[in-house]
């Protein structure tokens, strides 16, 4: 395993790399939605999007999605089409075909709750159901894995059923959550390093050598990719286990997902500042398909 000896280094590399992380946060914080829960309108003509809070592909069409201030976005064609309402999804998750979760602060003229609480569309983002915890929770991380939904609204919360919640026995602090819908493993990026529960979200350890990442994402069930502050990419073929970088950089990370279906092995799309960055080599080299502002 290569490890990146700047990421797993001394306390003060972590601290710095997390001073990063907290300014990434900030800057998300005051993109969002305000307490009136009015996401943006596309008022930025330069740039629909708003700031992008989630990135994901739908298994069962390929859809990429971009989830963000602006709401719901498919990104996979020669041009960015809106799906659905206008709401700000600060948490975003794909379950399969066509069914999503998400959290966040509902648009202007929307009859939903503030915060939105768990919601869930069936029919691919064109309409968003309640589900629980209306008015009480804005899940800034979410995702889903084979043992149910998991989210952190200053909680650790696990649904089954998407409306009785507990609370994970571990209280960790994620900036962001991941896992695959084919297994129980889940990753959670901290101020420490990627942790890994094999519970769904129980319990948590950190690996040994574990990188301090921004985001990370499944590829499928053994696979994960993940993004440091600073762009460096960093891909793990055993769930979480172990990390090695790809050799392959990107701007400010703020999504990224990732697929080993297809001939052509590990893809990865990374959202950054400047536009939607791509690498069809595992990482190796990325190139910008969707500039910012498009």
């Amino acid at each position: 395993m290569i490890l990146n000896a700047n990421i797993v280094g001394s306390r003060k590399t972590r601290t710095a790399a997390m001073a990063a992380v907290t300014a990434l946060l900030v800057t998300a914080c005051t993109q969002q939605g305000t307490e009136s829960g009015e996401a943006a309108s596309s008022s930025g003509e330069e740039n629909p999007f708003g700031h992008v809070h989630g990135l994901a592909l739908d298994p069962g069409t390929d859809q990429l999605l971009l989830a963000t201030h602006n709401g719901l976005f498919d990104i996979s064609g020669e041009s960015p089409e809106k799906i659905g309402p206008t709401n700000d999804l600060m948490g975003f998750a794909t379950a399969d075909a066509g069914r999503y979760y998400a959290s966040g602060h509902p648009g202007s003229g929307s009859d939903l709750p503030n915060p939105l609480g768990l919601v869930e569309s069936t029919d691919g983002g064109q309409t968003w159901q309640e589900l629980s915890r209306q008015g009480e929770s804005d899940f800034h991380a979410l995702t889903v894995s084979e043992e149910g939904v998991i989210g952190f609204d200053g909680t650790l919360r696990m649904t089954t059923d998407g409306q009785e919640w507990t609370e994970a026995s571990d209280q960790i602090q994620p900036v962001n959550l991941a896992a695959s819908t084919d297994g129980p493993v889940v990753l959670a990026t901290t101020e420490d390093g990627v942790q890994r529960s094999d519970d769904g979200g129980a319990t948590w350890e950190l690996p040994e050598g574990a990188p301090v990442l921004l985001i990370t994402a499944f590829a499928d069930a053994n696979t994960a990719v993940g993004v440091a502050p600073d762009g460096t990419v960093h891909v793990s073929r055993d769930a979480g286990k172990s990390w090695e970088t790809t050799g392959g950089t990107t701007g400010q990370p703020s999504a990224v997902a990732a697929s080993t279906d297809g001939e052509d092995g590990l893809q990865i799309w990374v959202a950054t500042e400047q536009g939607i960055a791509f690498s069809d080599d595992a990482g190796a080299t990325f190139s910008t398909t969707i500039p910012a502002g498009q």
